[in-house]
């Protein structure tokens, strides 16, 4: 039995102060997966609308806007330094402005059903670089064995013996260069401003900040201003932005703190579920059987990938989590 101290009770007058209770964090957890599942669907019907670039940087305007207010409400100072600026520079690219865009890009030719599922094969885009780039990161056979298996998955997704037949092979490729691009850029996070003092709400904030400018500074070079503003993609980008960007990016802090990166990662397993089945009953998507069981392939392997012994088990930063 644990040990207690004896000391005398306090008066029942001084209550603790109140607290506004949060939802608990399984409920956290599925709203966070629902979100991020949606976003692939929220993406295709702000498409229909405006270039991939419009809708990329319309996301980060209203995303920005959120952890701007979160940063207000909470008094949170954006970073200093012209190093820590160069650093997020670069993370805010290959984190946000690359891989948004391309994803924007690949569903002009490919459904919402299949950029989720490739979505889904960045986990393991990650333990391969992760393999060579990180010295902390030891190749066992189980995670050997999971990355054969969640390629074997992406095989199966794209149909590889029927020859790729009927695949947009540009919107796929797309997709898989911008799943790439994650593990690319929490790497390159990792290496640069692990262990920096500011909070992660304070870094992240000042990464979307630069990844609107620079979205600001490319988007009119190549669009031009669209002659009509249709309400509905405007909505959708609205949606994505203050949703799957902004707002899940403070849902994602919670669970990290309150539950561990190990098991706040986990929504990475039910973002393709729910994007398939959004693409399918909302979209009119259709749906081979190959799609849904190469997903459960790729995400077993990813899973299997991801394992690790408990002992070599380290924090993740919040940018390790897809977004």
């Amino acid at each position: 039995m644990s040990s207690v101290s004896v000391t005398r009770p306090r008066p029942r007058t001084a209550a603790p102060r109140s607290r506004v209770p949060r939802p608990g964090w399984r409920l956290r957890f599925a709203a966070l997966s629902l979100i991020w599942g949606f976003s692939f669907l929220l993406i295709k019907v702000g498409t229909e609308g405006y270039s991939p670039f419009q809708v990329t940087l319309g996301r980060l305007v209203f995303g920005t806007a959120v952890l701007a207010a979160a940063m207000a409400v909470k008094r949170e100072r954006l970073p200093r330094g012209a190093r820590t600026w160069a650093h997020l520079a670069v993370a805010a690219f290959l984190l946000n402005a690359l891989p948004f865009s391309l994803f924007a890009f690949a569903e002009l030719t490919i459904p919402s059903t299949l950029a989720g599922i490739c979505n889904a094969t960045s986990p393991l885009w990650g333990m391969a670089l992760s393999l060579v780039a990180l010295s902390e990161d030891r190749p066992t056979r189980l995670r050997f064995a999971g990355l054969g298996i969640g390629f074997l998955g992406v095989l199966t997704v794209l149909g590889a013996w029927q020859g790729f037949s009927g695949l947009d092979a540009r919107g796929t490729a797309l997709a898989l260069l911008a799943s790439f691009s994650y593990p690319v850029g929490w790497i390159y996070v990792r290496r640069t401003l692990a262990g920096s003092s500011h909070s992660h709400l304070s870094l992240t904030g000042a990464q979307l900040l630069l990844a609107t400018l620079q979205l600001a500074v490319v988007t009119p070079l190549f669009t031009t201003l669209p002659t009509h503003v249709p309400a509905l993609p405007l909505l959708a980008i609205a949606a994505l932005g203050a949703l799957g960007t902004g707002l899940a990016v403070l849902v994602q802090y919670g669970l990290v703190a309150e539950v561990g990166p190990t098991t706040a990662q986990m929504v990475t397993y039910f973002i393709p579920v729910i994007a398939t089945a959004a693409g399918v009953a909302l979209l009119g998507e259709s749906l081979h059987w190959s799609t849904p069981v190469g997903a459960a392939i790729v995400l077993a392997g990813a899973a299997l990938a991801q394992a690790r012994p408990r002992r070599q088990a380290s924090p993740a930063a919040p940018e390790d989590l897809p977004s």
